[in-house]
């Protein structure tokens, strides 16, 4: 097996006999030699008028490639007497659960939400209704914020570990194996339900457990250690060790542990405005007058700029996707990102955010809620100037630009509708002045980007988590209580699927290390 790689146009990327004679042109095939190839990795390079395609294929000769597909070792576990008890079954606790099963400790899953099913429903009463329920919603329930809000895999964070597992069991419970090929890859909110139950499954089958509407509710601490936890104030169940993968919503957890003198801090976040912009008009922008076709993707962008030294970006950029509300309480409302795996509906949605950070607030610094306070006083305001329901404010980008109200929108595809409302009256000066100066750099990057035909919908304010949960970075331990394992969003050590799903495992790994000590 040996690797080529080259550059080819949108359409020779797709055409079988020129990839193969690609082969044999760079790999000094013999002319009579049957060849087996597959892709190993793909990527765009749209900086330049001509579009190309990075290409990097796995061939042989006269010899099918062996199978790129790992096998996993999950054991029986229904009888183990190392239990690992795991609040929380978003990604982390899953794929915590995964690898548990692979050490031979049982996994005992809480989950405060509802299966992908039952959980589908209560999305439609939100977006049809307005009517948030608290414990089941974008946020909350099995699979995480990432089931029904996306689903994109790619990270910056390969030095924390094994990217390609997660992307390897992912496929293995049912994900198309392109995800090991795209350099950005996206599973997408119409396929993830079905991985997550299948994944569910597995760890039910092994031994472990699985329980939903169990929503941690309190804990008994003696010295460095939790004893026991309360699940939907019932009895107490006593544990050993706890992997707290509770998501970055789960603002009841940081009080929780505040409430019992556990350590946590204020962490620094980002919070902004969600833009919708038509695709056509991503796909004109970043193919330099060319439309999406057969051969290109629906055009994404990654924006980053500095304002007075602060960050603004691009986050959570959805092309062919959907602005969807992800409120977990009732009087508040907060803006997220989806698509679907073929990302083919007629708008594009980006997060753009400011970074904020507990010294913008000046004497409260070393509160631990000083930035979640902050998060919740601007999603509280959107709710009550939106009429006190799950519409959001929004202002057409170019009127953001110049200070001006909008007096009409060109659509939007938010189902529970938008209000017209200046940012101003929302945010703080030292966030909209940002944004607005982010906007105008960002329109030199992307010419035609600050446009009237744009629309912002604010908040785009759940980033990653205002509270940090401080660990031990060897043993993965909370700094004070040495059963406790805070992991990825929720805790502030990991942003997306992927990171989440490998701080998770590692989790699982630090605790059979110790057990067999």
């Amino acid at each position: 097996m040996q690797d080529i790689q080259f550059q080819c146009s949108p359409e020779e990327a797709k055409d079988e006999a020129f990839l193969l004679s690609k082969i044999k042109e760079l790999g000094n095939v013999s002319p009579t030699s049957k060849i087996y190839f597959r892709w190993k990795k793909r990527s765009i390079d749209a900086r330049k008028a001509q579009i190309k395609i990075n290409c990097t294929l796995t061939f042989s000769e006269n010899e099918a490639l062996d199978n790129r597909l790992q096998g996993f070792d999950f054991k029986e576990v229904v009888d183990s007497s190392k239990v690992v008890h795991i609040i929380g079954g978003g990604p982390a606790g899953m794929f915590a659960a995964l690898r548990a099963l692979e050490l031979g400790l049982k996994p005992i899953i809480f989950e405060r939400g509802k299966d992908v099913r039952n959980r589908r429903r209560d999305l439609a009463i939100l977006n049809k209704e307005g009517i948030v329920n608290p414990e089941s919603n974008y946020c909350f329930g099995e699979g995480g914020a990432g089931t029904y809000s996306d689903g994109k895999l790619y990270t910056r964070s390969k030095k924390r570990g094994d990217v390609d597992k997660i992307l390897q069991l992912l496929v293995h419970f049912g994900a198309s194996e392109e995800i090991l090929v795209e350099a950005h890859p996206h599973v997408g909110t119409n396929k993830l339900p079905q991985i997550i139950t299948a994944i569910r499954e597995k760890i039910i089958e092994k031994g472990g457990e699985f329980h939903f509407e169990h929503k941690l509710t309190d804990l008994k601490v003696e010295g460095q250690k939790i004893k026991a936890i309360q699940i939907n104030d019932g009895a107490f169940v006593e544990v050993e060790n706890i992997v707290l993968a509770t998501g970055h919503s789960a603002r009841d957890i940081f009080e929780l542990l505040h409430k019992h003198q556990i350590k946590i801090k204020a962490k620094p976040f980002a919070l902004g405005v969600r833009v919708e912009h038509s695709q056509a008009f991503i796909d004109k922008i970043q193919y330099h007058g060319r439309l999406n076709d057969d051969y290109l993707p629906p055009a994404s962008y990654s924006l980053v700029t500095q304002v007075d030294g602060k960050g603004v970006y691009s986050f959570c950029m959805c092309p062919g996707g959907i602005i969807a509300p992800c409120a977990t309480d009732t009087a508040e409302v907060v803006t997220n990102g989806w698509s679907p795996s073929k990302r083919n509906n007629p708008y594009s949605n980006s997060g753009i955010v400011v970074s904020i950070d507990p010294s913008d607030f000046k004497g409260n610094e070393n509160d631990p809620f000083v930035c979640l306070n902050f998060q919740k006083e601007i999603e509280r305001k959107c709710w009550e100037l939106a009429g006190k329901n799950q519409q959001v404010p929004a202002q057409c980008l170019l009127d953001f630009v110049q200070k001006k109200k909008s007096q009409g929108f060109p659509r939007s595809s938010y189902q529970p509708g938008i209000v017209s409302i200046e940012m101003d009256k929302i945010f703080p000066a030292f966030v909209t002045e940002r944004l607005r100066q982010a906007f105008i750099d960002f329109g030199r990057k992307m010419h035609g980007f600050v446009t009237n035909d744009a629309v912002i919908h604010a908040p785009e304010s759940r980033t990653s988590s205002p509270v940090l949960i401080p660990r031990n970075n060897e043993t993965f331990q909370h700094e004070e209580i040495t059963n406790l394992y805070p992991s990825a969003e929720g805790a502030g050590y990991a942003g997306g699927i992927v990171s989440a799903a490998i701080d998770g495992m590692k989790c699982v790994e630090a605790i059979e290390g110790k057990i067999r000590m």
